[in-house]
């Protein structure tokens, strides 16, 4: 197999029941930071026409604020397997996984990096979740107060407030660089498209998760490829920058 015949060679990452919810979370993230901005200052009043005026922005943010909370079941009733493996992942930390920072911090200021040896999600992908999941905690838990006020304390409500946009603000910070590192990350950004298809290229998922692409060899769903890291590989320069 030639070396262009390999780049172009596809496996299957994540489901469809995982692209779906993946979908649904992004598009409902963004318009509830879209239709919050008129509400949070008067400097996006502008937008308030674009959504029926005040009211119509409060039921647009309710409603995606309804989607918002449906990924996680969206994932689990289509892909049981990969939602138990996801969660089985989070909590589970080895050496590796705090070797694979001090790779990432120089990875990310473009020093001379090596891939360290990953499972299904690496530590950077563990972070992430775990943040996503407190923001969506703090964002969904404050959001009941504010929605329904006349069955809260009046100081809870108001904490609602404080917290909601602490969650925002926090989870916005996190989207930044989530969106960052698999879109415009040059090493990073082949993956992408895992989020939209499913399926991302087999040397680059080969490199990021070298434990989990040697896993499905063994059972026959992947290809087997050279190891990039080894005399005559694909890559046999080591990797320097981002």
């Amino acid at each position: 197999m030639s070396k262009q015949q390999k780049s172009a060679v596809k496996v299957r990452r994540f489901s469809k029941g995982f692209v779906w919810a993946h979908a649904v979370n992004g598009i409902s993230f963004l318009a509830l930071y879209l239709t919050a901005l008129p509400m949070y200052t008067e400097f996006f009043d502008w937008l308030y026409p674009v959504y029926g005026g005040p009211a119509g922005a409060r039921l647009l943010h309710r409603i995606f604020a309804v989607t918002f909370i449906l990924p996680t079941f969206i994932w689990m009733i289509f892909d049981l397997k990969g939602f138990k493996l996801w969660i089985k992942e989070l909590v589970t930390w080895e050496k590796r996984d705090l070797e694979f920072f001090t790779e990432f911090v120089k990875d990310l200021f473009g020093l001379r990096f090596k891939h360290i040896r990953q499972s299904f999600f690496n530590a950077g992908e563990k972070i992430n979740s775990i943040l996503q999941i407190f923001c969506a905690i703090l964002i969904i838990g404050s959001g009941f107060p504010m929605w329904f006020p006349e069955f809260f304390p009046r100081a809870v409500v108001q904490w609602g407030y404080f917290f909601h946009n602490v969650g925002f603000g926090l989870a916005i910070a996190v989207v930044v660089g989530h969106v960052y590192l698999s879109v415009i990350h040059k090493n990073s950004r082949s993956g992408f498209t895992g989020v939209i298809t499913g399926e991302v290229p087999a040397w680059w998922a080969k490199e990021h998760y070298a434990d989990w692409y040697d896993e499905e060899v063994k059972k026959g769903n992947f290809p087997k490829l050279d190891d990039p890291h080894k005399p005559g590989g694909p890559n046999k320069k080591k990797k320097k920058g981002a």
